[in-house]
Order: structure tokens, then C-alpha cells, then sequence
């Protein structure tokens, strides 16, 4: 079969290298795809935000299985575009995408639900939310509403910190839409993990915990991004704790969207907080992760194809009574360009690529880069994920590290803490 995932970054190289490794698989295509990807998959240059074209290339191209990488389209539609044409696709309806495309309708619909998250206020105009962090008087997380790609939230530890993250989002409107409306929640403290699952709208199964480090300086200091590294398995999520995740999130969240008219048809991602042994909801993602995906799949053993296939075809009891293996843990270690999250340079060449291209141990995932004139260039904020597994997580975050010390670009910045709260487990 013939499988189209739409997108560009690390986790759509991450997808098309899985994908492609299914012995069901006759050829991966990706579209807008990057050069680095070009290593993994057939890139055509398509607009993933333009439905029809995105149908009418599977169309001509037939392809049996459209994956949808990023959340924008699903927001704007595609999977509902795609549906309707008669191709399968793995991703949530526009309606069932809400839970990522508002932050206000998840925290409403949780609500709804009973399912355990911070509490909060939702507000239209800077000067009530305003009002609002100085009766507080505390830590807060102020939150952009609509999409604005792992960037709108703030983690803040006074009212200062609040009221400038208010003033970016709403006045200055650092993510243009998206900060319109905004969404003050308590500010819980505990430990983050990441958890998936694969629903077909009615049934699901489960996928491997992660842990991702959304800040971009050591300690969990600095400003949140798209993500600075990851791993899996995390050591925080054991066997009771996921019991609580499945029942009191996961199952509850699914069994509410069918009930709403929304039925959900994809992956759902739940980025969590254990706090004092329970785990809270501090965000939902209709899509795979960006990076947790690349040391997810990394680790998985068993074709992923079938999974996706049943899913999009609304067929999935048989497929989810099978259990998935996952091998050793790994570790994602994001080299990022120089003033990530916010202004950066890129066209800067990257040296020492080549030398870790036929490692078993490793894959390095192209989040954003280019092919130039004979050389490896930057081309993003996030530039390449180094990927690598190892018998312990403390051997796969030892490796990693090895590897990207040993890859150069001008400005280059990584976090050297990634999965250190970890190592010590053998998980």
C-alpha cells in the first residue's frame, strides 16, 4: 500500500521512517515533506492546509492511507475533506480537533466530564484577565487560546510575569489569533509525563508513556517551545499510575466525544501532571507529539501500519486486543537555532551528520533543515532530534548526548538535562 503523511517537521520524518519500515508498505510519500526527510519518503511539494489538493493527490497518486502530522489541518478540516472523499486518514474531524484547536472548549468539555484538571477562567479582554492575576496573586499559566504551535503558554510565578504574558497574547498579539481570547489556569506543581492512545472512535489502545521538556534552558528555566527533547519509557508513569491515566482521562475523554456527536479518530495525545500520585490534564493534542514521537517510535517493535489503517477505518477492536511491544528506551536530544523560541538566524551550514548516518542505535530526525550547494543547512528553529536507544534510559540519554556533541552549526543550542531526573532508572 501507498501511505501519504502530511506535514514536515521531526515528528512527520519520525512517522515516515515508521511507516516505511512496515513490510504492508510499498512506498511513503510525504507532502510538503523536507530534504531530510527525502531520505525516508517521496516529498511532493503540497500544501498539507490545502484539502483539495491534498485530495486530489491521493487521488493520483493512490494512496490507500493519509496520516496527518501537524494539528493545523485537522483544525481547519482535512481529515473531514479527506473522509468525505473516500480516502482513509488517520486524524480527528475538525469538530473532535477542538479539543487542541480551543483550549477553552477542552477545559469546558473536561468539565463536562468529570475529567481531573487545574481549575481556570477563560477571558476576551486584557484588562478582566488582568484584574483577574492581581486578585490572584500567585503562580499561574496563562494560555493562548487557539493554536500557536507549542508556544502560547506560559508558565508564570508572580503577577508580573502574568500580566506580560497577557500583554503579548492579547495586546501585542504575539500569536495573532490564536491570543484573542485566553486561558488562566492554577498552576500545578508535579511531575509532566506525555500519553497516548489510538482510537477508531468507539475502542482504543494504548501506546508507551513519554516525557517531553517543553522549556528551552536547563532546570526547566527559560521560555516554553515546541519542545526541547524527550524519552520513553518515563519511569514517573508505572503500572497503577497508568490505570488511573486510562480510566479517570483517557476512556472518560473518548467516551464523552462520541457522546457529544464528535467521535474521536486518531491519536490522543494527553500531556499530564502527577501531582501527589494523581495525574491532572494540562493540555490535549489531537496529533503525535513533537518530539516525543521520535523516541516513541524509535522504540517500537511492532508495525505501526495496521494500527493506523484499523483507526482510520473505524476498525479497531481486533487491532487494540493486540499488544503492542516496545524495545529498549530512548532519548531525543533537539538542537535548536541560536534565540529559539523567538528570532533566529538559519542558512548556517551543519557539520558531522554523515558519520552517524548508519548507526543501529541512533536516527537523527530532521525537524528543520535543508540540502544547499552540497551541504546540510539550518532551516528552522528546531533543527535535528537526535534520537537513541540503549539498554537503560542512562545508556540511551549517554548516547544521544555523544552524538550531538559531536554535530556543529553556528549557534547552535541544546539542553544538556534531557532525561537526567531519569537516569538512574533502569526502565
Amino acid at each position: 500500500m501507498r501511505v501519504l503523511v502530511l506535514g514536515s517537521g521531526g515528528r512527520e520524518h519520525a512517522l515516515a521512517w515508521a511507516i516505511g519500515r512496515s513490510p504492508r508498505v510499498e512506498e511513503v510519500l510525504c507532502a510538503p515533506g523536507s530534504d531530510g526527510i527525502r531520505a525516508d519518503a517521496r516529498v511532493l511539494p503540497v500544501d498539507p492546509g490545502d484539502a483539495d489538493a491534498v485530495v486530489a493527490l491521493a487521488r493520483r497518486e493512490s494512496v490507500e492511507l493519509v496520516v496527518v502530522g501537524p494539528e493545523a489541518p485537522l483544525v481547519q478540516g482535512v481529515a473531514d475533506r479527506l473522509e468525505a472523499a473516500g480516502v482513509p486518514v488517520f486524524g480527528p474531524s475538525a469538530e473532535a480537533a477542538r479539543l487542541e484547536g480551543s483550549k477553552a472548549f477542552a477545559k469546558s468539555f473536561m468539565n463536562r466530564h468529570r475529567i481531573p484538571t487545574a481549575a481556570h477562567r477563560v477571558f476576551d479582554a486584557p484588562e478582566a484577565a488582568e484584574r483577574y492575576v492581581e486578585e490572584r496573586n500567585g503562580p499561574l499559566v496563562v494560555k493562548a487560546d487557539g493554536l500557536a504551535g507549542g508556544k502560547g503558554v506560559s508558565v508564570c510565578r508572580d503577577v508580573d510575569e502574568a500580566k506580560r504574558a497577557i500583554h503579548e497574547a492579547m495586546r501585542e498579539q504575539r500569536f495573532g489569533q490564536a491570543g484573542k481570547q485566553v486561558v488562566i489556569e492554577e498552576r500545578l506543581e508535579g511531575e509532566e509525563a506525555s500519553y497516548y492512545a489510538i482510537s477508531d472512535g468507539r475502542h482504543f489502545v494504548c501506546l508507551a508513556a513519554a516525557q517531553d521538556h517543553k522549556r528551552a534552558l536547563d532546570g526547566d528555566e527559560g521560555e516554553n517551545t515546541g519542545g526541547m527533547g524527550a524519552y520513553s519509557p518515563t519511569p514517573v508513569v508505572d503500572a497503577a499510575l497508568e490505570r488511573k491515566i486510562v480510566e479517570r482521562i483517557v476512556r472518560p475523554t473518548l467516551t464523552g466525544m462520541r457522546s457529544e456527536g464528535r467521535p474521536y479518530r486518531g491519536v490522543l495525545y494527553v500531556g499530564l501532571m502527577i501531582v501527589d500520585g494523581d495525574p491532572y490534564v494540562i493540555e490535549f493534542n489531537v496529533r503525535f507529539g513533537d518530539p516525543e514521537t521520535q523516541p516513541l517510535l524509535f522504540r517500537l517493535e511492532s508495525d505501526l501500519v495496521p494500527l493506523l489503517e484499523a483507526a482510520a477505518r473505524a476498525s479497531l477492536g481486533s487491532e487494540g486486543e493486540a499488544q503492542l511491544r516496545f524495545g529498549d528506551p530512548a532519548v531525543c536530544v533537539v538542537l535548536t537555532s541560536a534565540g529559539y523560541p523567538r528570532g533566529f538566524a538559519t542558512g548556517f551550514v551543519i557539520e558531522g551528520l554523515e558519520a552517524h548516518a548508519s548507526a543501529p542505535d541512533v536516527k537523527i530526525f530532521h525537524a528543520g533543515t535543508r540540502f544547499e550547494s552540497g551541504s546540510w543547512r539550518t532551516a528552522g528553529g528546531r533543527v535535528l532530534g537526535v534520537t537513541a536507544r540503549g539498554s537503560t534510559l542512562a545508556a540511551a540519554r549517554q548516547r544521544a548526548y555523544e552524538v550531538t556533541r559531536s554535530i556543529r552549526f553556528k549557534g547552535v543550542h541544546v539542553r544538556t538535562d534531557i532525561a537526567r531526573r531519569a537516569q538512574g532508572s533502569d526502565a
